[in-house]
């Protein structure tokens, strides 16, 4: 039987903007109320998933929210024409109208935690949304990401999905981006790492002062339990509390896993010699590459603009692997210098790819923000929706469907226009067409 890795792209929606509501996130908060290019934005995204498969990957793709959430506006207590909900939040609630319309399920790697069939009790891939209450424009997707989840993966023989954690503090979870695995083989057990920002209730563990950590220690440990995963198969690491306060709002900003690869900074965990001997410990027949960058080599600022370790690492059929960077890894010599030699060291890495997906990098995700890794049986990927696996035609076709809806220009006052709330349903509506997802979204189940 083959094993696979598949990367599950997030479309980037039409309703792409710079609305900076990401504390702690310094690019989001840079370029917050810029002019966004919602039409670049997806075909970026489009041309880095077709690209993977030109490499001989198998590449999915996710759908967006339904984006703007008027629901959510009315809970707030606006009321009347769509238009008169707008023009009136504009006015009085405007973080409120960017929440509504933020298209951040772009980023993939928040949509949930997934476990291969070949860690769990029950033999098969568990599924479990991102509660993501750190932020309101987020915590508003995991309802309707489980039903696009439950569209893709739907036999239940292969498939196991969960329900989010309960939206308190305590269980603040944030998917896949602080969730990472080791395995010699895809089909392998393997060890997942589940790396924590704070711990619910051990108040005597050291805590980001300037920003918040937004995943708890208790959110990963419940996963782990709902994915029925042993003391062999999972590791909880907490993430160092002053990386955090520099940028780093998620673990896959400052390291990466795959298969028997760890790629990360210097300053990534709060003990790395400790994480690295458990690590050690718990898969000690397979021989390991800890690549640290050492502060000296990149320093953590150049790592966090550049989104060095926001990189896609993916083993090609060659065997081989490679990195799948963002240009902005071209622009700063240190990060460029570095990858240059990393490929001619003694490590798997023996290729780097780069791609524009600035559109997506301006509002603080990379290319490993953008996707959510699934690693699958050839059995298992035969139940997978075949509607949403990305091949030449299908590349053609949302290519066509994202020129003839999106916009080639958005700012906050296009925001209050109703002409936008028809136009983003009316693409949703006809992209759950094209994947053969039935009625995810709430304004197809009225």
């Amino acid at each position: 039987m083959k094993h696979y890795e598949v990367n599950f792209d997030g479309l980037v929606g039409p309703t792409h903007n710079y609305a900076g509501l990401s504390f702690g996130n310094v690019a989001s908060l840079s370029n917050a109320q810029n002019i966004s290019n919602p039409k670049e934005a997806a075909k970026q995204g489009l041309a880095k998933m077709k690209s993977l498969t030109d490499l001989g990957l198998i590449q999915g793709v996710l759908a967006p929210q339904q984006r703007p959430d008027l629901a959510i506006l009315r809970q707030l207590g606006f009321s009347g024409s769509d238009a008169r909900v707008l023009e009136q939040a504009a006015l009085k609630a405007p973080n409120a109208l960017l929440a509504c319309y933020s298209a951040s399920s772009m980023w993939t790697a928040n949509a949930a935690t997934v476990s291969p069939s070949a860690d769990t009790q029950d033999g098969r891939v568990h599924f479990t949304p991102a509660n993501l209450i750190d932020k309101f424009h987020r915590s508003i997707e995991p309802e309707v990401t489980g039903r696009i989840l439950q569209a893709v993966f739907s036999d239940n023989k292969y498939f196991c999905h969960h329900h989010y954690l309960p939206s308190h503090p305590d269980f603040g979870d944030e998917g896949a981006a602080n969730h990472t695995r080791l395995c010699q083989q895809y089909g392998n057990a393997g060890l997942e790492l589940f790396v924590f920002g704070r711990s619910s209730y051990n108040p005597k563990l050291p805590y980001p002062r300037q920003f918040p950590a937004r995943q708890t220690l208790e959110a990963s440990q419940a996963i782990a339990r709902l994915h029925g995963l042993d003391d062999d198969t999972a590791l909880f690491i907490q993430q160092n509390p002053d990386v955090i306060d520099q940028g780093v709002f998620h673990n896959d900003v400052i390291a990466v896993g795959n298969q028997n690869v760890l790629f990360y900074h210097q300053q990534a965990f709060l003990n790395p010699q400790a994480t690295m001997d458990a690590i050690r410990a718990r898969l000690p027949d397979m021989e390991l590459h800890f690549i640290e960058v050492k502060e000296q080599e990149v320093s953590l600022s150049d790592a966090v603009q550049s989104y060095l370790f926001n990189t896609q690492i993916v083993t090609l059929p060659s065997g081989d692997m490679a990195i799948i960077a963002p240009t902005n890894c071209q622009e700063i010599p240190a990060v460029a210098d570095y990858l240059k030699h990393l490929v001619e060291q003694n490590t798997p890495i023996k290729q780097i790819h780069y791609f524009d997906v600035k559109q997506s990098m301006k509002n603080g995700g990379g290319p490993a923000c953008l996707r959510l890794r699934v690693a699958l049986s050839d059995m298992e990927l035969s139940a997978v929706n075949p509607n949403t696996l990305l091949t030449e035609k299908l590349y053609q076709t949302l290519t066509h469907w994202v020129d003839k809806h999106y916009r080639e220009q958005l700012s906050f006052d296009d925001l209050r226009d109703p002409k936008l709330v028809t136009e983003s349903y009316t693409a949703l509506d006809e992209l759950t067409q094209i994947l053969k997802l039935g009625s995810i979204y709430p304004f197809q189940r009225v």
